[in-house]
């Protein structure tokens, strides 16, 4: 089966309050981007994935009335899509929700909540002294991680989808300000990862197939700050130790093992005070160890990087136009 993650810039924005897609003219929030052009390069983004399983990150807003789920089935049912159920978990007031979008025909899934004590809800708070003074301070998810038990024939799995907090210095209007709000942001990020690493570890001492994907805002070497605090909320959320207390992506390895910039890219952004682009690793699909013997294959649908995406031309300009990260799958025999 295919299972996917893709963020898509304001997703939201597509959508009125009756949870229509707005499909005319009118700008888009993407730069240079109509409405209707977005929607027609998302829609065939999906068709040309044709997954079984989408976790959608920024998803249609499910908050002030709106349904992100009705939303998206709506989509799927225009563009003809096979992944046309959709499951969401706790709302957020972000208008930036995580849902999974999935064919029903291939499997079942449902919100499927945890809690420990090790590892909240991840709609509750979390308890973490971050700034070393001997105080706890109260950990929250702004986009609380979508849990998921899901079936497949007879066999059972578990997956996590995740927002994780960014780490611009939004608001910042010196240097200072920058270098301040960049380290408490990345700290709120780690924290969240610390959290999602202890309901991680819970699933694996459990022995229970786990896939966690998503957005990371981080990863291996991504900024300088990370060498204050010793490594990335991507490390922590694989893990370390015994190949069956770890999770495993080989974008990550390959980031890891170099400790170079990465390679390997799932993300576009314009930086218009220096009139270019930046590319970065931030999204990733990350398999427990039983998994990985179930001949799993990554892919990451940049227009630019893989061949098969630049060469078919009406692709590549559907990935441009639909949002600034690009869609990263998994092929694996479950």
């Amino acid at each position: 089966m295919r299972i996917a993650t893709y963020n898509v810039e304001w997703f939201n924005a597509l959508f009125d309050d009756d949870g229509q897609m707005i499909n005319d003219a009118s700008w888009s929030k993407r730069y240079n981007v109509t409405k209707a052009q977005q929607t027609a390069a998302l829609g065939a983004v999906f068709q040309a994935m044709d997954a079984d399983a989408i976790m959608v990150i920024e998803a249609p807003d499910s908050h002030r009335g709106r349904d992100g789920v009705y939303a998206l089935e709506g989509f799927a049912a225009h563009f003809g899509l096979r992944a046309r159920s959709g499951v969401i978990g706790y709302s957020n007031d972000t208008q930036q929700e995580i849902i999974l979008m999935y064919d029903p025909d291939v499997l079942q899934a449902s919100h499927a909540p945890q809690a420990s004590d090790a590892a909240p809800s991840f709609e509750e708070e979390f308890k973490l002294d971050l700034d070393l003074d001997s105080h706890p301070d109260p950990i929250v998810f702004s986009k609380p991680p979508l849990e998921v038990s899901a079936v497949k024939g007879d066999f059972a799995f578990n997956l996590i989808g995740v927002h994780a907090k960014s780490k611009a210095p939004h608001g910042a209007s010196n240097p200072k300000e920058v270098m301040q709000i960049s380290i408490q942001n990345r700290r709120k990020q780690l924290a969240q990862c610390i959290w999602l690493r202890a309901r991680v570890a819970e699933h694996l001492a459990a022995k229970t197939p786990l896939i966690v994907l998503g957005d990371f805002n981080d990863g291996p070497g991504l900024d300088e700050y990370e060498r204050l605090f010793g490594r990335s909320g991507v490390e922590i959320v694989l893990g370390e130790g015994a190949d069956d207390e770890k999770l495993y992506d080989p974008h990550a390895q390959r980031a890891l093992s170099q400790r170079l910039p990465a390679n390997f890219t799932t993300s576009r952004f314009f930086l218009r005070h220096e009139k270019r682009y930046l590319s970065a690793l931030l999204d990733y699909i990350m398999v427990s160890s039983d998994l990985k013997e179930k001949n799993p294959a990554w892919h990451i649908w940049h227009p630019f990087d893989d061949p098969a995406c630049y060469g078919d031309l009406n692709l590549r300009e559907a990935l441009l136009a639909a949002s600034d990260h690009f869609p990263v799958t998994l092929d694996i025999d479950i």
